[in-house]
């Protein structure tokens, strides 16, 4: 049974082969469970101690995360979709790009702090 916030089998198995080989000897912990496991907690925006435990222990997610990082994998993930998705027509590469600026508070506009609108009075001598 697929959880909310996990792989499908057709995304994983789209996943697997873009994910580096362990060179270790010993056994770890499965990647699929691993994945599962960092991507449950981006898509809940929990901490990494509260992924449940179901997904291995937090230590070894967030080791695989930083790795898999560090050494490109989820940027091939991400190629290898998008790749994907072009080739399937399904991404409208037309981008649009608006200059505007909004200012959301008086103090950005270069207004007066204290309220004051009008500048104040040269003294006796000015000028």
């Amino acid at each position: 049974m697929i959880r909310r916030h996990e792989l499908s089998d057709a995304a994983w198995e789209f996943l697997r082969p873009l994910l580096p080989e362990s060179l270790r000897g010993w056994e770890r912990l499965d990647d699929r469970r691993v994945l599962n496991g960092i991507v449950w907690k981006f898509r809940t925006g929990t901490a990494w101690r509260d992924v449940p435990e179901r997904y291995g222990p937090c230590a070894t997610l967030h080791r695989r995360f930083r790795r898999w990082a560090a050494d490109g994998t989820f940027d091939r993930m991400l190629r290898a979709a998008r790749a994907k998705a072009d080739a399937a027509g399904d991404i409208d590469w037309l981008v649009s790009v608006d200059s505007t600026v909004v200012r959301a508070h008086q103090h950005a506009a270069g207004a007066r702090k204290g309220g004051s609108a009008t500048r104040p009075s040269a003294g006796p001598g000015a000028g």
